[in-house]
């Protein structure tokens, strides 16, 4: 079995993505701590000294104790705020002295936020403790940390975003290639069938040269000027492709009736038709068929819906043309009754050289580049295209264009 370099390149890249990814998570994780381990030892280290200072002063404990503590309070929260101004350390607290209840337990609170310490033994017989609280502590170590969070963040940000834009531009770009391989072996196909017959129509006018029967050499320069219009045709469409992608076509608009390029567009493909024993159903019923648009593109596009039609029909195709107005559209709809278009390839049709599969078989010419030339014409005159298909039961193409 072929491994695909591709897919394995993508598999081994996104591990590696997410190997790193996991340990700059770690990281940050690991830094969190750190800094709630310094967060705690400061807060162990202003409690401890508070309660030190406070011990040194056996009036103050005894009046606690007593229940006169408005004044000692108030020195509590000085001492506290001395020593949280020396450490360095400033985040809203809160405080207060707990005092054992009628069963001599601690009125304590276990939490990762609150502190307790009890005052010296010596002063304080009856075990008075002082419980230290910060409201906001993980919000102040999150914010110790946010140059250092947000740059991680944003960086992981920026790598996922580029690995995935590389990837699917990869894939595009493979899909590209595959669709241009297509589209250069088809290519290959559709100009080798009129090269041959002009080789052989050329040869055969050489070899009766002598003869000068007029309605052999007719029939041998008709062939070889069909067949050259067939390529001049082919290579127009090409150059006309390459110039919409790189926005280089000039459209020269005028107010043109759809109506009648239409009817003149059907004239085209009569021919065809009448020798396929086929039908074909006009129904111009728009009120206003009046478009500002080019006469010259605009022909091409209808051109190439009416030749996919006849070209996906049966032996004799059944085609209609409908006109009708909606909104500030007019509205053309090209209908065969066909191979029709899977469902899954509704969308991948109007991409430039996209063909539906057909396996091996090759019966239908063509480059792939039918549906994308019409549609971005349509866009160029500030339209929209619609696609109706089942398969085996025929499609529609609905060119919607602004009438005037």
């Amino acid at each position: 079995m072929k491994v695909n370099r591709t897919y394995v390149f993508i598999a081994l890249s996104s591990l590696a993505l997410v190997v790193v990814l996991v340990i700059q998570v770690n990281w940050i994780l690991h830094a969190a701590r750190i800094r709630e381990e310094l967060f705690n030892e400061k807060a162990n280290m202003v409690l401890t000294r508070t309660a030190e200072a406070l011990s040194s002063d056996t009036q103050a404990c005894r009046n606690l104790e007593a229940g006169v503590e408005a004044a000692e309070i108030r020195k509590i929260d000085s001492l506290f705020v001395h020593y949280m101004t020396f450490y360095n350390f400033h985040i809203d607290y809160a405080f207060e002295v707990i005092k054992p209840d009628l069963f001599g337990m601690k009125q304590s609170v276990a939490a990762n936020n609150v502190y307790n310490k009890r005052l010296d033994e010596v002063v304080s017989k009856n075990g008075l403790e002082l419980k230290l609280t910060f409201p906001d502590k993980r919000k102040f170590i999150i914010e110790e940390m946010g140059p250092m969070f947000i740059t991680s963040v944003i960086l992981i940000l920026v790598v996922l975003v580029m690995f995935w834009r590389t990837v699917l531009s990869l894939l595009k770009k493979k899909e590209i290639l595959e669709h241009t391989t297509e589209f250069l072996n088809n290519m290959t196909h559709e100009f080798k069938t009129p090269l041959t017959n002009i080789a052989l129509a050329g040869r055969m006018m050489a070899k009766e040269a002598r003869l000068r029967q007029e309605e052999k050499w007719q029939h041998y320069s008709g062939i070889i000027l069909g067949e050259n219009e067939k390529l001049r045709q082919q290579v127009e469409h090409m150059l006309s492709m390459t110039a919409l992608e790189r926005g280089e076509l000039p459209l020269q608009k005028v107010k043109t009736d759809m109506h009648q390029l239409i009817r003149e567009s059907l004239k085209c493909i009569s021919v065809q038709i009448e020798h396929a024993q086929g039908i074909l159903k006009p129904e111009l019923t728009a009120e206003h068929a009046f478009v500002m648009g080019d006469k010259a593109y605009l022909a091409n596009a209808l051109c190439n819906l009416l030749d996919n039609a006849i070209k996906y029909s049966p032996e004799k195709p059944e085609l209609s043309v409908i006109t009708r107005n909606s909104g500030r559209y007019l509205l053309i709809a090209v209908s065969d009754k066909g191979i029709g278009i899977p469902k899954e390839y509704h969308k991948k049709v109007f991409e430039t050289f996209f063909r539906v599969p057909t396996g091996d078989v090759h019966d239908v010419k063509g480059f792939g580049m039918g549906l994308a030339y019409v549609k971005k014409i349509v866009e160029l005159h500030e339209g929209y295209l619609e696609l109706q298909s089942e398969t085996g039961k025929g499609t529609t193409v609905i060119l919607a264009i602004p009438y005037v």
